[in-house]
Order: structure tokens, then sequence, then C-alpha cells
């Protein structure tokens, strides 16, 4: 059975419960030092068919230890993004589970037609598309911010696109992307990542929200790196009084529509938060499923705006773009007022 499929059978409100009764557990001031490489590593372990194809970046995202552990699976393509993906393509269409990893702006923008036709058309299998410096998370300014690459990727027939919060929910989602049978686009987070999410019993599935802060007083639908930042603003709206519930949304293709709906029906306006542009991301994903549903709900985009954004560090950088925790939780206290 599906996870639309076991939604299907149950109420709104017994959606929301369920949700609840799901919470995982928390974990407070932890991270860890390249996950995505130790991940890495236990999948070739454990799958002989696993092929890493890097574009010249396997020092900065994190392959080094891949490489070390298994020189006869990775593929060295030099600054030749779109001639990787093709290569990944062919691989996948060989029965290999190929892993292509580089920063989200080459893998998207760079080699967009060669995703679409070499890795998303035709007879293939799994493939990964592993893309690291994801929106604003880079010093350097649109050459290198993939706050576009959700949009690009949700847009291709059959793609799944996943962007993982922590270290915890990026080790799941490497697994599960490694279990599905077609291609999948995973932002990635490299060197010291936060752990929010602790690991044991940590239940994740491809298409499934989950619920990791319930409130009465609001609703944030978040995903990747903007769940660690709604779960900090809602701190500071609890030193105001106020509750929010959180929903983290992973998964933006397939959409978990009936998360949503039983989050945002309890409210007259929800927020999404997203590293990433309003346009074409979390935000446009959740308004057309309220407005699918004829749900007389107003969603408050927070995120990149129809800017490019300056260059910097990823605190300078939030702070000019309204995003950080004091900020997010002002406007979310002002728009909730004012609806």
């Amino acid at each position: 059975m599906t996870v639309r499929e076991a939604n299907a059978t149950l109420t709104r409100e017994g959606h929301f419960e369920l949700l609840r009764s799901r919470m995982p557990m928390m974990v407070s001031g932890a991270s860890r030092q390249a996950p995505f490489a130790d991940a890495l590593v236990a999948l070739g372990r454990s799958r002989e068919d696993v092929v890493v194809l890097s574009a010249d970046l396997s020092k900065y995202t994190d392959l080094v230890p891949f490489r070390k552990a298994f020189p006869d699976r990775f593929i060295q393509v030099g600054m030749a993004e779109q001639n990787m993906i093709g290569i990944a393509g062919g691989l996948a269409k060989s029965g290999l589970l190929p892993i292509a990893v580089t920063y989200g702006v080459f893998a998207t923008r760079r080699a967009f037609d060669q995703v679409s036709m070499a890795l998303a058309t035709g007879v293939t299998g799994p493939a990964i598309v592993v893309a690291f410096l994801p929106g604003i998370t880079t010093p350097f300014r649109a050459t290198h911010q993939a706050t576009d690459d959700l949009a690009l990727m949700r847009e291709i027939p059959g793609m799944t696109v996943v962007d993982p919060c922590d270290a915890t929910e990026q080790d799941a989602a490497l697994i599960a992307a490694a279990a599905h049978d077609g291609p999948v686009y995973l932002r990635g987070l490299r060197g010291l990542v936060e752990q929010r999410f602790a690991p044991e019993g940590f239940d994740f599935a491809l298409g499934r929200a989950s619920l990791v802060a319930a409130g009465d007083d609001g609703a944030i639908l978040a995903t990747g790196l903007g769940t660690s930042w709604a779960l900090d603003a809602r701190e500071v709206l609890q030193r105001s009084g106020q509750s929010f519930s959180v929903l983290n949304v992973p998964t933006l293709k397939p959409i978990d529509s009936e998360s949503i709906l039983a989050v945002s029906e309890r409210h007259r306006t929800i927020f999404t938060i997203e590293n990433h542009s309003t346009i074409g991301g979390l935000a446009s994903a959740v308004s057309e499923v309220v407005a699918a549903e004829g749900l007389g709900v107003r969603v408050v985009a927070l995120g990149v705006p129809d800017v490019w954004a300056p260059a910097g560090s990823l605190d300078h950088i939030r702070a000019e773009l309204g995003l950080t925790a004091d900020a997010i939780a002002a406007r979310i206290y002002v728009e909730g007022h004012a609806s």
C-alpha cells in the first residue's frame, strides 16, 4: 500500500492525529562531520551496483572516503557536468545505480537537458543526482546559489525531488532514493551538518511529510534547512505565547497532499519556509495543493524573493533576506494578525 493510499482512508482530523503520533524524536545542539560520506560508503558496501560520479568536486562534496574505499566504482569526469549526467544515464540504463554528485547549480542549470533526456526518459532504473550548496548555503552569488533547482527538477516528468533537513534525514533519504525505481534529485548537506532528528527510530519515506512540532496558533510548512529555520522561529514565537505546528516536507515531488491539507485546514493562514526561491519550490507546491482542493487558506511564502541573493556567509544572507529566526517570527506574527 502506498503512502497516498494509506492516507486516503483517514479523515483530515484523523490524519493530523496520526501525524502527531509519528512525531520524530528531536536532539538539541548536535551535529555530524561529513554525514554524506559515511552514508555513501555504507551504501557502497551494501550494494555492489553503486557507481559514484564526480565533476572535479570530490573534495568539496564529501566523496573522498568513497573514492578510497571503492576506486573501481568511482568515476572522475572532470569539469564536465553535462557529460557526467550523460554517463550516469547510460549506467542507469545498463542496470547499475549511478550517483552523480556536484553542486546544485551545475546539476540543474548547466545540465538540465541531460538530466531530462538522459536520466528521466526511456527505460531506466534507479539514478540519483546529489546536489550540494543548496539555496543560499554558499558565500558566492548567483553563479553558485541553487535557488531555482527545486523548481527546475519538479518540472521534469517522473523526477522525485528531495530536500533533507539535517544529517539524519539525509542518511534516510539516500537509502530511500537508492531503493526507488526511477530518478531522484537529492539536495546534499556537506561538512559539519546539523542533526535535528534522533537517528534511533527515525521513520522516512519518499513522498511523506512529518509533523515535527504541534501547536494551535498557526502552521508552518517547511523543507530542507527551512525546517530548521522554522523550528528556531517557533521558539521565538513561543516566547510571545504563541504555539505553532511545523510540518516538515522533505519530498517536494511527489508531494504529501494529505498531510498538507490536514495541517492547513486548521488555520486561515499558513506559512511556508524554504532555502529556495519562493517561486516554483515549496510555496508553489503547497499553493497548488490547497488551490486544487478549494481550501480557503492564505499562503504566505518565506524564502528567497524574486531577486538574486547577496553574497556572504549564510548568516549574513539570511539577515539580508529576512530569514533569521527573529525576522521570520516577526513576519509570521504580523501576517498572522493581519489575516
